[in-house]
């Protein structure tokens, strides 16, 4: 299983490329998981400007981002929270891959988690940021993981201060792996479960 993880932020001390590493660590604890970290800045790209798509076509960055998506199975995103709302450069990033054909982030299976310095952990931009995810075909996890008050939940090693955060974190990703590890989309075990219900139904109360 190919898994993916990278947190949409630049900046160097990031708290959210800090937690994106202990995702990563945390990910590559089970069987038969490939993964594989990227920083942000590996992928440069302009502010989505029409016209620069059509006198120069998509970025090299964007085409670097969109391979590395389109090769995971699974993608763990630790995103930061700007001004309540999905960070510029993660919708700016979103935005360029929708451009391509076929969409790189449609049905893929992602879990997203993030880092901030107020008592939200981030979970307003967390909501923010499912929209335009959902609105291009991905599966986004509906379980999270935050870190509220950022600035002092990491030690000196860059680790989550509080264990039992990082369980919730191992537990979660854990989920969200055997989750992602089915072979079917949603929709597909929906139908399945309704079949199972139907027929154990009727096998109780044959006609």
């Amino acid at each position: 299983m190919k898994i993916f993880c990278f947190a949409p932020v630049l900046r160097k001390g990031s708290f959210n490329k800090k937690l994106i590493r202990i995702a990563k660590t945390i990910a590559a604890e089970y069987p038969d998981a490939q993964v594989e970290l990227c920083e942000f800045n590996e992928f440069p790209m302009p502010i989505y400007d029409g016209d620069l798509e059509t006198e120069k076509g998509i970025p090299e960055g964007v085409k670097k981002l969109a391979e590395k998506i389109t090769q995971a199975d699974a993608i763990i995103i630790s995103s930061p929270e700007y001004n309540g709302s999905i960070p510029g450069p993660f919708k700016n990033a979103i935005d360029w891959l929708s451009r391509l054909k076929p969409v790189p982030l449609a049905q893929k299976q992602i879990l997203l988690i993030g880092a901030s310095i107020s008592q939200f952990a981030a979970i307003k931009g967390n909501f923010h940021s499912r929209v335009p995810l959902h609105v291009l075909g991905s599966f986004v996890y509906p379980d999270y993981f935050g870190v509220a008050f950022a600035e002092s939940a990491f030690d000196e090693k860059d680790q989550l201060k509080d264990e039992k955060q990082t369980d919730r974190l191992r537990k979660l990703i854990g989920n969200f792996l055997h989750y992602a590890s089915r072979t079917e989309a949603p929709f597909d075990r929906l139908n399945e479960f309704f079949n199972e219900q139907k027929q154990s139904h009727d096998e109780k109360h044959p006609h």
